[in-house]
């Protein structure tokens, strides 16, 4: 629910509140202690936590789970390749590989499911939060491909959701809607997961970029995007996560539809570029390094983490968009920053 992020550090990892930011929870292993993955499961003991660095406390190609009451690991998960990600629920525990994803039921580390997915060397793969079914996305067998997993209907839809590579997605709360974007880092499209209809296009701008990180809002009503460009994007969704492919009736506190170029009325005769979707709302950073985004808890704020250890808060005008306002900073990685 972005309400906390982890990070894994070269001797252990760290735990934070988003909204008040804090530390909330410190673990440091005495003999190097790499941790290339850690994963929450929401606010609980329970963490998966993969070895990395340059000297990693576990083998890369293991999933430990780790339990922070008894400050030890109580299951493990062995694999022949390097582990890219692990995804947690509830009920399952989803674990990434190059060219293959295993789903396994959480009570008793039994196999449920595997897929063979094109080369996937970030370890992309989403999985619905909300309380309901299981809807898992993750790369289809070709370029440009994406496959969602509806678990509760045993339905397998494969989306072209691009031409190029894709480098990221992120699903809506519900795993209704899914955002991606490609290598090209121009467009962002939003599909509806259970027919794989397009519903919306936005632009992120006009030259390549590589995206870093989507993420939807918890209505659904935004979308935040940020890239090597060192500009965090807020788009806004008509699309009603509830039902996709209606239009939420404009109420009086909902944003005016999203700024298309003011060109758009010679639209027929203009490339496409120009009826494509812009952002309402922006915050510039650095260029060059790496950041994710996620909504705060409080309306119309982006937290925003980069790989440097910097932590930024803001706040976006839903009407007016523009430029966000900027309402906390801080460097996680600094210790002054412990509370």
């Amino acid at each position: 629910d972005h309400g906390c992020f982890a990070a894994g550090i070269d001797h252990g990892f760290r735990i934070y509140n988003c909204d008040p930011f804090r530390e909330i929870f410190r673990r440091d292993f005495d003999r190097g202690g790499g941790i290339g993955v850690v994963e929450m499961l929401f606010r609980c003991n329970i963490l998966a936590l993969v070895g990395g660095g340059p000297d990693p406390q576990y083998p890369p190609n293991k999933v430990m789970i780790w339990d922070d009451h008894q400050s030890r690991c109580i299951g493990e998960l062995s694999f022949r390749s390097e582990v890219r990600s692990v995804r947690l629920r509830r009920d399952r525990i989803v674990v990434v590989l190059e060219q293959k994803i295993f789903v396994y039921n959480f009570a008793d580390l039994k196999l449920l499911h595997q897929i063979e997915t094109i080369a996937n060397p970030k370890g992309l793969c989403a999985v619905s939060q909300g309380v309901g079914s299981l809807v898992l996305v993750c790369p289809g067998l070709q370029k440009g491909q994406v496959r969602v997993e509806h678990y509760a209907s045993k339905r397998t839809k494969f989306i072209m959701a691009h031409d190029s590579r894709i480098v990221c997605f992120a699903l809506s709360q519900d795993g209704q809607l899914l955002a991606t974007a490609s290598s090209k880092g121009t467009l962002v499209r939003i599909f509806n997961t259970v027919d794989g209809s397009l519903l919306q296009e936005v632009r992120r701008g006009a030259d390549r970029a590589e995206i870093y990180s989507l993420a939807f809002s918890s209505n659904a009503q935004w979308l935040a995007v940020s890239s090597d460009k060192g500009t965090v994007h807020v788009f806004s969704l008509k699309i009603n996560g509830g039902s996709p492919g209606i239009d939420r009736s404009q109420s009086a506190s909902d944003p005016v539809t999203s700024p298309h170029s003011s060109l758009s009325f010679i639209k027929g005769v203009l490339p496409k570029y120009f009826s494509s979707e812009w952002s309402v709302a922006q915050f510039r950073l650095v260029e060059g390094s790496q950041y994710i985004v996620a909504f705060g808890h409080q309306k119309n704020t982006v937290v925003i983490l980069g790989i440097d250890g910097s932590f930024y808060r803001c706040q976006f005008d839903p009407v007016n968009g523009g430029e966000m306002t900027q309402l906390e900073y801080h460097n996680f990685l600094k210790p002054e920053a412990a509370f």
